[in-house]
């Protein structure tokens, strides 16, 4: 366990100095190289379990320490060790004892004996503290105080399931390729290798529980890929016909591309700012056996469009990610609120740059992660305003099709099945 506290301390003081879980993981497995797979999967859980609990245990460690702790490596260590012992399976014994050695490695003199002081008053205090802590309703939900705000303003019947459901483990779903196997025969696949399932509708399978991609039967046959049921709305949406020129803007790492092409027989250029994230793109298409135009460039611009105009546009674009908060737990607290007015002046370029080079007749959908009106519904009537010869095609989520969970149109509300995701249909006439 000591390793494992250790990883985690790494990456979540990286996060609170503001990078994101997935580059900071990654960085503080390659400090100590010598952990093994199960102490891998072990930090990762607790970087995980002290971001998505972070108000509560900061909470904890700040009601418990006079002045703030000096090295940001302890004071990780004492938030992975806090949220071990409000969230966590393991021995509390165990947990501080292992917390304990694991600051000696710090390099600090002092660290042995403030961890060692923290979480065994933690432990006598915990009642009377837990009464001080609870009263703050940044603590109570475990997000930033203006993010619970904005849900509360407008979404006042649904903020509270919202807030609940993104501290949730998220679920793993698949899409079933329906070019190479049918849903029946993979659930009788499943089912003889002993995996416990839902069948949501539709290609998508809900695992009871997750597992890593390779054990699924046929996973590097290219029989399914792990996509959310909320994003295999895409391709249905867009609706796609054989022969049709279809462009997927922000792409990677090609989750929707590769749904759109097992969807039909279409000619299309996946698009992707990031030259390095693309090689995601070609992997999936390789394992499932796909093909694609994998193109380079920025979906605010032209440089890299050959002037045919795409019949379909997928502009699946950055965002706050508010959605998925419960796949990435860190964006809780590295966002800000102006950060949406960033995303939102992104967002409206790219529309407007994607929509020059769609055919007339054509159809854009607009994809966010996000559950936040100014990327969303907002962004969508300031488009309609300044666009003409744009229509908005009512969204239908058909529930015979795929079962889901929506507030405004086109908004799905992240419930237990299903991320936060937002759809918008254009039409250029």
């Amino acid at each position: 366990m000591q390793v494992a506290q250790i990883i985690a301390a790494h990456a979540v003081a990286e996060v609170l100095s503001g990078h994101n879980l997935t580059v900071s993981m990654p960085k503080a497995l390659r400090k100590v190289r010598s952990a093994t797979p199960q102490q891998q999967a072990a930090a990762q859980d607790y970087s995980y379990l002290t971001l998505r609990f972070y108000a509560e245990s900061a909470a904890y460690l700040a009601a418990l320490t006079p002045k703030p702790v000096s090295d940001s490596r302890v004071q990780a260590l004492l938030l992975v060790a806090l949220s071990q012992l409000l969230h966590g399976q393991d021995d509390d014994f165990t947990v501080v004892n292992q917390a304990v050695e694991a600051a000696g490695t710090t390099g600090q003199r002092w660290a042995k004996g403030l961890v060692n002081a923290v979480l065994r008053n933690f432990l006598r205090q915990r009642e009377a503290l837990q009464a001080e802590v609870s009263q703050h309703e940044e603590v109570h939900w475990n997000y930033p105080q203006w993010w619970i705000a904005l849900l509360r303003q407008q979404y006042p019947d649904h903020w509270q399931a919202m807030l609940a459901v993104g501290n949730e483990h998220p679920p793993m779903t698949l899409r079933v390729n329906l070019r190479k196997t049918s849903v029946p025969a993979y659930l009788q696949a499943l089912q003889e290798a002993g995996i416990a399932v839902t069948h949501l509708g539709s290609a998508a399978i809900q695992l009871q529980q997750p597992m890593p991609v390779h054990k699924l039967p046929g996973f590097d046959l290219g029989w399914v890929s792990v996509q959310d049921a909320g994003a295999q709305w895409a391709a249905p949406l867009l609706d796609v016909a054989p022969g049709m020129r279809v462009l997927d803007a922000c792409s990677a790492p090609g989750g929707k591309t590769c749904q759109l092409l097992e969807t039909a027989d279409v000619d299309l250029i996946s698009l992707d700012l990031e030259a390095d994230r693309l090689q995601r793109v070609h992997e999936n298409l390789q394992r499932l056996g796909l093909q694609a135009q994998v193109v380079a460039g920025n979906a605010t611009t032209t440089d890299w469009f050959d002037g045919r105009p795409f019949d379909r546009i997928l502009a699946d674009v950055p965002c706050s990610a508010s959605g998925i908060v419960r796949r990435h737990v860190d964006m809780k607290w590295l966002r800000r609120p102006e950060d949406l007015a960033t995303f939102a002046h992104t967002q409206a370029q790219i529309l407007s740059n994607l929509w020059q080079m769609l055919a007339k007749g054509g159809k854009l959908l607009y994809v966010t992660c996000s559950v936040f009106q100014q990327e969303n519904e907002m962004q969508i009537q300031q488009f309609l305003t300044s666009h003409a010869d744009a229509t908005r095609v009512a969204v239908q989520f058909d529930a015979a099709l795929l079962p889901c969970t929506h507030a405004a149109p086109g908004q799905l509300l992240p419930v237990a099945a299903h991320d936060g995701l937002f759809y918008a249909l254009l039409q250029k006439h």
